[in-house]
């Protein structure tokens, strides 16, 4: 049994140490739990059939959110290419109910070479997103014109053509606006989010 706990503990130890030596940059103070500020945020998407807003039109929902960030790993690629990464979960409640509506699991990714940060996330609606920018602690992230996956019932009912995010970190504030750009109901729509977190822990 000590044997056992011993080895344990060695892991462990070798893993923080693995983590500490990583270069993350500006992802750096992301790392820990934070919540909604008082103002919480807001969304607002297409609304559905028989919805107060209509089929297609602007629905608007307060909310308030969780979001926990842990350093993930390193990788390389094509032997040119280091990246180090931050893997979080964001949860988003309805201020109107408390019922989550949005759950969302990513990659901040940090490539120090090329100062480029990478937000890589995908949602339970069978879709991904790979958006990218210039890395810094105030960044505007790009999806590209293949930056987007998703189902060929989403391709055909609900196509996601663009994403943008703009975010701000600092060691207690975390601020970022978003728009998803989409083709839904035979029109385009932009799908907004907008909040402010602060850290519940490091």
């Amino acid at each position: 049994m000590k044997k056992l706990a011993s080895t344990s503990l060695l892991a462990l130890c070798l893993s923080l140490n693995v983590q500490a030596e990583l270069e993350l940059g500006p992802l750096k103070p992301l790392i820990g739990s934070w919540k909604s500020a008082p103002t919480g945020g807001f969304d607002m998407a297409p609304g559905q059939e028989g919805s107060k807003a209509g089929k297609g039109g602007p629905a608007v929902e307060a909310y308030f959110e969780t979001m926990t960030f842990e350093v993930a790993a390193d990788a390389t690629n094509a032997s040119d290419q280091y990246l180090t990464a931050v893997y979080y979960k964001q949860e988003v409640f309805k201020k109107s109910t408390g019922n989550k509506f949005h759950d969302q699991r990513g990659y901040f990714i940090y490539d120090a070479k090329n100062k480029t940060v990478y937000n890589s996330f995908c949602v339970p609606r069978a879709t991904c997103v790979v958006a990218q920018g210039k890395a810094g602690s105030k960044m505007t992230l790009t999806a590209p014109a293949n930056g987007v996956a998703e189902s060929s019932y989403m391709t055909k009912n609900a196509k996601t053509v663009g994403f943008t995010m703009n975010i701000e970190i600092s060691d207690n504030k975390l601020s970022y606006s978003q728009v998803t750009n989409l083709e839904i109901y035979g029109k385009p729509f932009g799908h907004t989010d907008s909040g402010t977190l602060v850290r519940v822990e490091k």
